[in-house]
């Protein structure tokens, strides 16, 4: 039996995907620093693996031991989505663009580091929302 498989594929067709790979890696790398700062946090914090969702969980108001959290299976998913979620609402959007920004980070997060949004502070610092008092009744 012959078990060889020719691979004639030139070096060109391999650096075109990674090169592509290595600028969008690039780009996100950028957004992230860019809401690092925005948020009053160091950029070159979105360069370091661990320490930067670290850095993120301070900036939402979730403890540290959420990235521990992270590591078991199914309940990685659930602390993914609260993240998004919490992320949309600490620089001033909706539930909506939180699911949104969990579905489609690769559209939402340059939306959120590029655009106008505003850093409101973490989320343990922000009042609950409310839903206003029903009218008095008239006579």
């Amino acid at each position: 039996m012959d078990y060889s498989y020719p691979y004639d594929i030139s070096p060109e067709l391999i650096f075109i995907p990674l090169f592509f790979s290595l600028a969008i890696s690039a780009f996100y790398v950028f957004c992230m620093w860019k809401l690092f700062v925005k948020a009053g946090k160091p950029g070159w914090a979105a360069l370091i693996p661990i320490y930067n969702t670290l850095v993120m969980l301070e900036i939402l108001g979730r403890e540290w031991f959420w990235i521990l959290l992270m590591l078991i299976p199914g309940v990685n998913l659930v602390i993914a989505v609260v993240m998004m979620l919490d992320l949309a609402k600490v620089f001033g959007k909706d539930t909506a663009f939180g699911c949104l920004l969990f579905l489609f980070p690769w559209i939402m997060l340059p939306i959120l580091a590029l655009g106008d949004a505003k850093y409101l502070g973490p989320i343990a610092a922000q009042p609950p929302a409310t839903t206003p008092a029903p009218p008095a009744p008239t006579k």
